[in-house]
C-alpha cells in the first residue's frame, strides 16, 4: 500500500471516531431536554391540598367537608389562645366579607382549631363574637384535628410544656376552595382585608367561567 493510500485511510478512520463522537453528545444533549419536559409534565396542575374531614361546629353540629358543598370555603388554622396571627388574619377575613358585598354568600369562612385541648366548644363560641358572624369555628378530636391540618399541609407544633399555659406554632395560610371542594389558591393571613377582597373577587370569578 501507498503512503498515500495509508493516510487517505487514516483519514477516514479519524472522521468515522469524530462522526461517532457527536453522534453520542448530541444524543446526550438531548436527553435533560427530554427530561426537563417530562418534569414539567408531571409537576403542573393543582396542588394536593385539601380532602375530607369530619369536625364540630362552636354550637355542637357534627359537619364534613360536604357540608359546605356549594360554597367556596376560606379555611383558616389556627386558635383561639394564638397572640397575633389568628386574630389578624380572622380581622382581615371580616374585612374582606364586607368589602365583598353580595357576593359573601358565595363564601363559608371555616375556622379550624389546631390546639383541641384547650379550644372547646365554649371557648371557640366566645371567641368568635369579636370576629364575623359569617366565621365558623371548627374543632375536633386530636385524630380529627391532625388529619385535617395533614389534608391540608398544615404545620402545627405545640410548645413543649406541662401545662395549659403554651404556645402552638403553626402554618398561616387562608385556603381558598371552589364549589367541588378542589384547592384554588393559599393567600396569606397577613393579607391586608381590602386586598383579599379583592383577589377573592377575582379568583371567584376566574375559577367560576
Amino acid at each position: 500500500m501507498s503512503r498515500r493510500a495509508k493516510w487517505i485511510l487514516i483519514l477516514l478512520v479519524v472522521f468515522l471516531v469524530f462522526d461517532a463522537a457527536a453522534v453520542i453528545v448530541i444524543t446526550m444533549a438531548r436527553r435533560p431536554s427530554s427530561v426537563a419536559t417530562t418534569w414539567k409534565t408531571v409537576t403542573t396542575g393543582r396542588a394536593t391540598i385539601g380532602g375530607p374531614f369530619t369536625l364540630t361546629t362552636a354550637d355542637g353540629k357534627i359537619v364534613t367537608d360536604q357540608t359546605y358543598r356549594g360554597k367556596w370555603m376560606l379555611i383558616y388554622f389556627g386558635y383561639t389562645f394564638c397572640p397575633d396571627a389568628c386574630p389578624t388574619a380572622l380581622n382581615n377575613i371580616g374585612i374582606a366579607l364586607q368589602k365583598l358585598g353580595k357576593e359573601v354568600d358565595k363564601i363559608q369562612p371555616l375556622f379550624i382549631t389546631v390546639d383541641p385541648k384547650r379550644d372547646t366548644r365554649e371557648v371557640m363560641s366566645a371567641y368568635l363574637e369579636s370576629f364575623d358572624s359569617h366565621i365558623v369555628g371548627l374543632l375536633g378530636t386530636q385524630e380529627q384535628t391532625e388529619a385535617a391540618a395533614k389534608a391540608y399541609r398544615v404545620y402545627v407544633e405545640p410548645e413543649k410544656s406541662e401545662g395549659d399555659d403554651y404556645l402552638v406554632s403553626h402554618s398561616s395560610y387562608l385556603y381558598l376552595m371552589d364549589l367541588q371542594g378542589k384547592f384554588v389558591d393559599a393567600i396569606s393571613g397577613a393579607t391586608a382585608g381590602d386586598e383579599l377582597g379583592d383577589k377573592l373577587h377575582k379568583l371567584i370569578n376566574e375559577h367560576s367561567t
